[in-house]
């Protein structure tokens, strides 16, 4: 017998609604229900590609006994947190604060009226150790409701001042003008370093996350700082690219059919959580491309196209869209989907299965609970010679093995797909295709990034200018986020960058000031919530970047751009404060403010507004191969007044080239080459 949980479209929540569990979704019946029967509230948070999600629930939620005491005892609500982050967000931090830890999935239990008192993450079936079990839990958390209820009580209202207070923690005041310099930049830079595995690359020990932002900050102080003898400069390059070649040689990265996993549990990147979400690929292709741009480097090409492949194949939507993710598990077996036997290889390879077994780590014995994570330890010219073989014909063969795997491997039972389509991870995929048309000059790509954002602005808009945060079977629903809106101002922008239209221009402006007349909080900085939204206890203001960047920080990126764009020192002057207002932080604390360092870097060495006037369709693909982190790029085939940087320039008969900074510009040039030459002087 189904719950009430059969009504929704969340795949998570589908894949609960046949427990015997009494589950409730998020919303007034529940919470009323609550209040009516005076009973504790047992939130469980988690998302369908958690693999200790759908060990809990065959352990425990799919228990008659187990089920019995959950709805004999409380209301039961279960929320997918990535269609509700903001509720993930407030009973996250409640948990760490109770706990010291936090994860998912998530079990937090709360007064009729909302406020945390207790909770934790996977709870087992029987005692293990220190950890009691879940049903120990449920009796424990139901006794002290009945018969401690005014504990319980002072208890939630300290939590949820906690809360409150800590909203706030670690934001200073700003200023209007810009309180950061280069002294900054280079301690950020040398935090970074301190905590880099100079080994394996990444950042810190195990479990390992890909660290996008870390690594794009290290490129950019690179790429500003290489002429500074003083500088860590190259350091910092040597660091961010070992990360890439580190992951892209790892476990994380799927060796047969491209893409990511999240994050790996060993610092050598071998093995991972299985689980392939959107974002995470859509970063790290970000990161590649950049990467890719100072380099040129053809590994980090061929990885983007492959991993853009699988996006293609296995996460898009036939309206345009990028499904959520993939399920670490398949057949109730983490990874099974991915992994390797050696007599399986070695017969699906035929004659050249010892030299691929022998460049993908496969063993008899395997890398990873007996079987093959496939991985490279050798780079494929130190391979080739050790062989005495072309590199060229080596890479054939691989490529021919892995066709091989990857034919074999749709044979296998797939993992669930997540498919809704969230508008923030979108946004962040279309900034993805719009960076690598920049590095590549594939036109297939950019056109995706146009097509992806067509579908976008027309599946989650409201018709009173407000967008909805996730889309599936045609209906979108919730109030989109602050990092929704702010990600997809920067994917528009990107898409005016890349293509010249200020079609795209003109909606980032849009959402910009709905961000700004929404979701404004007094500090000069932005809840994460609508002002509207009211079913939560607590709107958050999130500073730190996460698997995800902090909205803030990308909304404080998008300011400062749309106020040179613009000239609306209004938002300049704003993303200065906001800057300001988190450099103690993102100085002491670097990997977690990363797009907060990228941001102040660019602020304390300034930027160039480069024009394009004329016939710039071809021009304007060669400028975009280059790396210019600290640019701003504009193109128009006619005088446009409209906008700041394309005033007062008149279209010549050959295409014309202006480099200007605060709109100050040089005498006009009539080349790249001339173009990048006043970019170096």
């Amino acid at each position: 017998m189904a719950n009430h949980l059969i009504y929704e479209t969340s795949p998570y929540l589908l894949q609960h609604a046949h427990n015997p569990v009494n589950w409730y979704p998020w919303g007034d019946e529940a919470l009323q229900k609550a209040k009516d029967e005076d009973k504790p509230v047992l939130v469980s948070i988690g998302y369908a590609a958690c693999h200790w999600c759908h060990v809990m629930e065959r352990e425990s939620f799919e228990d008659d006994s187990t089920a019995a005491i959950m709805n004999e005892h409380f209301i039961n609500i279960k929320i997918d947190r990535e269609e509700r982050p903001d509720i993930d967000h407030i009973y996250m931090d409640a948990v760490q604060a109770m706990t010291g830890s936090g994860g998912w999935p998530l079990n937090v239990f709360l007064t009729p009226d909302k406020q945390p008192f207790y909770g934790g993450t996977y709870f087992p079936p029987q005692p293990v150790v220190n950890r009691p079990s879940w049903k120990e839990v449920l009796i424990a958390v139901a006794d002290a409701f009945k018969n401690k209820r005014s504990e319980i009580e002072q208890q939630a209202n300290s939590m949820t001042e906690h809360l409150q207070s800590a909203n706030s923690f670690g934001i200073n005041p700003g200023a209007d003008n810009l309180q950061v310099n280069i002294e900054q930049a280079d301690i950020a830079c040398a935090n970074l370093l301190k905590q880099a595995d100079k080994t394996w690359g990444g950042f810190g020990n195990a479990p390992k996350f890909p660290q996008t932002f870390s690594i794009q900050y290290l490129l950019r102080y690179y790429f500003t700082e290489k002429q500074r003898p003083e500088s860590l400069a190259g350091q910092a390059l040597q660091q961010a690219l070992l990360s890439l070649d580190k992951m892209i040689n790892g476990g994380i990265y799927d060796q047969a059919g491209g893409g990511f996993a999240r994050y790996s549990t060993d610092k050598e990147w071998l093995a991972p959580h299985f689980e392939k979400m959107l974002y995470d690929n859509a970063l790290l292709v970000s990161a590649l491309s950049e990467a890719y741009q100072v380099t040129k480097k053809e590994k980090y090409k061929e990885v983007i196209e492959q991993t853009l492949e699988f996006i293609e194949r296995e996460l898009s939507h036939a309206n345009g869209g990028f499904y959520a993710a993939l399920d670490a598990d398949s057949e109730g077996v983490e990874g099974k989907f991915y992994v390797w036997d050696y007599d399986e290889v070695m017969q699906l390879i035929g004659n050249d299965s010892k030299l691929f077994a022998e460049y993908y780590d496969v063993t008899p014995q395997g890398n990873w609970e007996g079987k093959n994570i496939l991985r490279v330890l050798q780079p494929l010219g130190e391979f080739a010679k050790k062989h005495d073989m072309p590199a060229v014909e080596i890479k054939r063969l691989l490529k021919d093995g892995r066709k091989k795997l990857l034919n074999r491997r749709k044979t296998r039972i797939r993992p669930a797909l997540d498919d809704k389509v969230i508008l923030g991870w979108n946004a962040l995929m279309n900034t993805a295709y719009s960076k690598v048309y920049a590095a590549t000059g594939n036109d297939l790509y950019k056109q995706r990034a146009i097509d992806n954002m067509n579908f976008l602005l027309s599946a989650f808009s409201n018709n009173d200018g407000s967008l909805n945060h996730v889309w599936k079977n045609e209906v979108a629903k919730y109030p989109a986020f602050l990092d929704d809106y702010a990600y997809l101002t920067q994917a528009l922008l990107e898409l005016q960058k890349i293509t010249g239209e200020t079609v795209w221009l003109d909606q980032a402006e849009k959402y910009s000031k709905y961000v700004v007349e929404n979701f404004s909080e007094e500090q000069g900085f932005f809840y994460y919530t609508h002002e509207m939204q009211k079913d939560v206890i607590v709107r958050k203001k999130e500073v730190y970047d996460g698997a995800t960047p902090s909205g803030n920080a990308v909304m404080a990126q998008n300011l400062y751009q749309l106020g040179i764009l613009l000239n609306r020192p209004d938002w300049s002057k704003r993303s200065a404060f906001m800057v300001s207002g988190i450099s103690g932080m993102m100085v002491k604390y670097p990997t977690s403010f990363g797009v907060w360092l990228i941001a102040m870097l660019e602020m304390i060495k300034g930027t160039n507004e480069i024009v394009l006037m004329g016939e710039y369709e071809s021009a304007l693909k060669e400028l975009l191969s280059q790396y210019l982190p600290h640019a701003i790029i504009m193109a128009s085939s006619s005088a446009n007044e409209q906008y700041p940087l394309l005033k007062n320039k008149p279209v010549n008969e050959t295409l014309t080239f202006y480099l200007c900074r605060n709109y100050a510009c040089e005498k006009p040039v009539f080349s790249i080459g001339e173009l990048l030459q006043s970019l170096t002087d």
